[in-house]
This record gives structure tokens, C-alpha cells and sequence, in this order.
């Protein structure tokens, strides 16, 4: 790998407003240009839910301008290094794309579906997002020395 050639990484979830989401913004931003991330959903919600907006932006300084859900299907034929599920629906669904990337699954529960008052919810998106600088984190270091998959 090198700073001319980042590794290609998608990432997929459901409604593609939460997590996916947040680990494309998380991953771009510490990885400090090694990987160039995509995110997108297999059934994409209008927007991205803005107690992900508020989280990233309080805990890690991050503002998500520029993405927006994305349908899985904008990518389908393009080539990915790493193709990582972030939910348990997206890795049952998930296609299969062009020179077989490799492919990692984080069973993490939707902050979007949690129940209870504002600030529970609120806590919900703020512990997937502290799960998922954790897990992109330890990624990176893994992955520092690997071999881009073949095209």
C-alpha cells in the first residue's frame, strides 16, 4: 500500500443513516488519508438521523457535509479492498463484487431503533460511535501492512 494508492473500503448497512455513516466519516478521519471509505445501504433512509450528526460532531469534532445516504446498487461493478457490514441485515444481502475483497462483519445494534427518552437514544448513537473508533481503530492497525486484493 502506499499514499498513492489507499485501500478502497465500503461500508454497508440497512437505512444507511446511522452507522454506516459514522464509520465512514470516523474511518476517513483516522486513517488520515489511507483509505478511501464509502458507505451505503441496502434500503437508504431519506437522511442521515441527526443524533448521528450530533454525535460526531460532539465527540469526535466531525461533521458528516457531504455525505448522504447512498444506495447500495451506486457501487455494484466497482472495486473494493475491504468490504465491511455493520449490521446483521447488510451482511446477509450483501453482493458479491469484483476481485472477491475481503470482507468483515460488526454486528452492531441500530442506535436508531432505541427506545426509551432522548437522552437514552442519544446514548445509544454515542456508544455505536465510541464501538466503532474502537473497532476502525484497531482495523487500521491491522490492516497497515496489507496487500491491496487484486483487480
Amino acid at each position: 500500500m502506499t499514499a498513492s494508492a489507499p485501500l478502497r473500503v465500503l461500508v454497508l448497512c440497512t437505512g444507511n443513516s446511522a452507522r454506516s455513516q459514522m464509520a465512514e466519516a470516523l474511518m476517513r478521519h483516522l486513517s488520515h488519508g489511507r483509505v478511501e471509505v464509502f458507505s451505503a445501504g441496502t434500503k437508504p433512509q431519506p437522511a442521515i438521523h441527526p443524533m448521528a450528526i450530533d454525535t460526531m460532531q460532539r465527540q469526535f469534532g466531525l461533521t458528516l457535509d457531504g455525505q448522504f445516504p447512498k444506495m447500495l446498487d451506486r457501487y455494484i461493478g466497482e472495486h473494493f479492498d475491504q468490504v465491511i457490514t455493520v449490521c446483521d441485515n447488510a451482511a446477509e444481502t450483501c453482493p458479491v463484487f469484483p476481485g472477491n475483497p475481503n470482507r468483515v462483519h460488526w454486528s452492531l445494534p441500530d442506535p436508531a431503533a432505541a427506545q426509551g427518552t432522548a437522552g437514552d437514544r442519544q446514548r445509544a448513537f454515542d456508544h455505536t460511535a465510541a464501538d466503532l473508533a474502537q473497532r476502525i481503530s484497531a482495523w487500521l492497525a491491522l490492516s497497515s501492512g496489507s496487500r491491496r486484493s487484486p483487480r
